[in-house]
């Protein structure tokens, strides 16, 4: 079964590889989602507790990663970071380090309220079977391109 999963969740994957409008992105998700389920193999009980917590989680790491602090350092080139003045780049760090301290907090608050509904192995196998997700994702983007 899982492999059957993983099969399906690797073709749709490559159809739908980070385009950029809301339907693609909700595909994704719902695709991210269905390979998390069937690597964290959650049970009834567990399921229903922890797939409010991880949606609230997931919307929340989405924004915060598409805000404006977040993509500054995805959206400026190097010159014009060479070209910043000293008084801008202060600003901008306090912006990285604000981001940053965002996302951890995220993390952290999404982790404890993980540890009340999920083993700390599968939490673990969440984070795993996550970074496999994007690992694949991105696989799939690189060979599109």
């Amino acid at each position: 079964m899982k492999k059957i999963a993983y099969l399906l969740c690797s073709i749709l994957i490559s159809s739908f590889a980070l385009a950029q409008d809301h339907k693609s992105h909700e595909q994704i998700k719902s695709l991210k989602i269905a390979h998390l389920a069937s690597e964290l193999d959650l049970t009834t009980q567990e399921a229903d507790k922890f797939w409010p917590v991880y949606t609230t989680y997931d919307n929340k790491m989405y924004d915060l990663r598409h805000n404006d602090e977040a993509r500054f350092i995805h959206k400026t080139d190097i010159e014009d970071i060479k070209k910043m003045s000293e008084e801008d780049a202060k600003k901008a760090l306090a912006n990285i380090k604000k981001y940053e301290e965002e996302y951890f907090s995220i993390r952290k608050k999404f982790n404890e309220d993980a540890q009340k509904i999920l083993s700390n192995k599968k939490i673990i196998l969440l984070k795993k079977a996550e970074d496999d997700f994007n690992r694949k994702l991105l696989k799939q983007y690189k060979k599109k391109k």
